[in-house]
């Protein structure tokens, strides 16, 4: 193959990188068929794109010289972009061509930190409900399950029209799955950043959810609102910002952490209704903040830690998930952030 390619009179870098390329994606497919989460369908790049490797780039100031065959070259400045101020003191890694466009990508050294403080995260349909050894915190989701189910909407009757029209129609379906794409990625990263600052310099746990694994178990109602949520790539837009504010992103396993006790470990093997309530030691509170607290308590766990205080005393009546929410405690919105409204309340533990 390498011969081959050798002949089209570009770089030989390239080839070599474009061959191996080809066997990442390929070895990508063959562990994700092996776990059954695809199906045997082997893999399509439909745009082609090239990795410039650094022996073919050098970097003058604030422009790149691309070498493209022997003695040919391509050069790029960013010196009058709009993101020259962003990168400064940052060092240019292997830029990406494809057929019309150049993509920089920039590195920036981090120092390497451990967060102490942990806050712990109950992914649920329409909110985030944490605890982080002090107080709970929710962050609402209702405007990103709002923005998917409105977006299904439209791309259902969009759908409807394409299925008429073949070329038209499908143009005016790929011109709306990239508005969705667009819309969803936008407010993911706003509500990334607005948790990283929030809790900037903490490790924030999550569980580690399978969709698909409740799909199998979920009835179509619930099945259809599982599509709506994008628990999975709010975590990794987490991860990749994490280090910007200090912070690290890790999972635990999701298993019992809504039906268990944190303060004796009972488990509820009927879970019923947004209350928990422990049969052993009567412990009551919302089952998604006791989602929460059993996520830090498996988290302290792997490092052979306890979590002291709140599990051991008596919360000051029941939170109810819907509707007024009574607690001895402090209750505020955190306003506007970024153009985008996310709700934000706390609940202070007495």
């Amino acid at each position: 193959m390498r011969e081959y390619l050798i002949t089209h009179g570009l770089a030989k870098h390239y080839i070599d990188q474009a061959i191996h390329d080809v066997y990442s994606i390929l070895e990508s497919w063959r562990r994700r068929f092996e776990k059954g989460k695809i199906e045997f369908k082997p893999p399509l790049v439909k745009k082609g794109y090239v990795r410039v490797k650094t022996t073919l780039r050098k970097v003058v100031r604030k422009s790149v010289r691309i070498t493209v065959k022997p003695h040919e070259y391509i050069t790029y400045s960013w010196d009058k972009s709009w993101f020259s101020k962003r990168v400064e003191g940052m060092e240019l890694t292997e830029p990406v061509i494809k057929e019309d466009k150049v993509y920089l990508v920039f590195r920036k050294e981090l120092p390497s930190t451990t967060p102490l403080d942990v806050v712990a995260f109950d992914s649920n349909l329409f909110s985030l409900d944490g605890y982080d050894g002090e107080k709970f915190v929710t962050i609402s989701l209702k405007q990103l399950y709002s923005l998917k189910y409105i977006m299904q909407m439209k791309r259902a009757k969009v759908q409807s029209i394409a299925s008429k029209k073949l070329k038209s129609g499908k143009r005016l379906m790929e011109k709306y799955s990239h508005r969705e794409r667009n819309r969803v990625n936008d407010l993911i990263n706003k509500l990334a950043n607005f948790i990283l600052e929030l809790y900037n310099n903490h490790m924030l746990v999550f569980e580690r959810l399978n969709k698909q694994s409740m799909f199998d178990d979920a009835s179509e109602s619930l099945s259809r609102k599982l599509s709506r949520t994008v628990w999975r790539k709010l975590v990794s837009v987490l991860k990749y910002k994490a280090p910007l504010y200090g912070c690290k992103v890790v999972e635990v396993n999701p298993t019992l952490t809504s039906r268990s006790c944190p303060r004796c470990g009972w488990v509820n093997s009927r879970m019923v209704g947004k209350t928990f309530r422990c049969e052993r030691c009567g412990f009551t509170l919302d089952r998604q903040y006791n989602a929460s607290l059993n996520i830090m308590k498996k988290f302290l766990s792997k490092f052979n830690l306890r979590m002291w205080g709140f599990p051991h005393r008596k919360v000051s009546g029941v939170i109810p998930l819907m509707g007024v929410r009574r607690m001895n405690g402090l209750i505020r919105d955190f306003g506007e952030l970024q153009g985008s409204r996310i709700e934000y309340k706390i609940y202070e533990i007495r």
